[in-house]
């Protein structure tokens, strides 16, 4: 069983302004696959390059990282869109 210090689940907002939600245990390898610089990238980003990065949470475990991608795909892309703004007013607003 290989260990991993902590598991990802992401948002990315694809070229044609599209998000795509998924989990990872390496957020860096993640990103590159999905814009093709290494193999392994989904389907539905191949077609929609370059994505961009726009929300991400760590987790310690697979368990609750896949139970977070779950939730999120049930959002809806207003909500989506919320909870990645919501983040980034919450960051600026403890940077101040």
């Amino acid at each position: 069983m290989r260990l991993h210090s902590a598991y990802y689940t992401y948002i990315v907002e694809c070229s044609d302004g599209s998000y795509y939600t998924g989990k990872t245990n390496d957020i860096y390898r993640r990103i590159k696959q999905h814009n093709g610089l290494l193999s392994g990238g989904a389907k539905y980003t191949q077609r929609r390059r370059p994505i961009k990065l726009v929300h991400c949470e760590q987790y310690v475990t697979n368990k609750f990282a896949c139970h977070r991608e779950a939730e999120i795909k049930r959002l809806t892309r207003l909500q989506k869109k919320q909870l990645i703004e919501g983040v980034a007013k919450l960051i600026l607003k403890q940077s101040k």
